[in-house]
């Protein structure tokens, strides 16, 4: 199964998200061209991606990953727009975090040694909490100047994380399907 755990996204941070891709695409104009938009109502803010773990390690993951979490729940405000990589053509569009991020990092922290207890490997590089708006199907390095300078600062969603979810993605022709497994609640107060 290919799993991942992740913050879903409410109502109005999908909104937020919707009118932020408008707003770029439409300063972008032609150049936005090269750009695949994530669907709002497909998107999340991704803590730990497991990818491809065997069939026999989910079980004893679902029930590691789905415990309480002791932490209380918190804000995150969304904010400010960035590209990966950080230097070269541009890959993905991505809008941060401006509160919440040292939350954030706890969380994905204590899921990523959950799933390690449970011999189940994870991406070792640094966490970089986003949510990733676009992806360029080909870009150039001016590319990244454009996108940096239309996109906006301040605040533009802020949501409360009160748990996270593993998820089991799906591949298919007509794209990814996400499946909840478990979830693990925030449940200091």
């Amino acid at each position: 199964m290919r799993l991942f755990a992740a913050i879903d996204l409410s109502h109005e941070t999908q909104g937020a998200m919707a009118a932020e891709q408008k707003r770029i695409a439409a300063s972008l104009g032609s150049s936005a061209a090269p750009l695949k938009w994530v669907r709002p109502d497909h998107a999340h803010l991704t803590l730990v991606f497991l990818g491809q773990v065997d069939d026999t390690r989910v079980p004893a993951l679902v029930d590691a990953v789905g415990m309480d979490v002791d932490a209380p729940a918190f804000d995150i405000v969304f904010g400010g727009i960035g590209v990966f990589p950080r230097h070269g053509a541009p890959r993905v569009l991505w809008m941060g975090i401006d509160a919440g991020g040292s939350q954030l990092r706890a969380l994905q922290l204590e899921l990523t040694a959950r799933a390690t207890a449970r011999g189940v490997a994870v991406e070792a590089r640094e966490f970089h909490p986003h949510l990733t708006l676009a992806r360029w199907t080909r870009s150039r390095p001016a590319d990244r100047r454009r996108a940096l300078e239309a996109g906006r600062s301040g605040a533009m969603a802020r949501q409360r994380v009160e748990w996270a979810t593993l998820y089991e993605s799906r591949l298919s022709p007509a794209g990814a399907t996400y499946v909840p497994l478990t979830r693990a609640n925030l449940t200091r107060t």
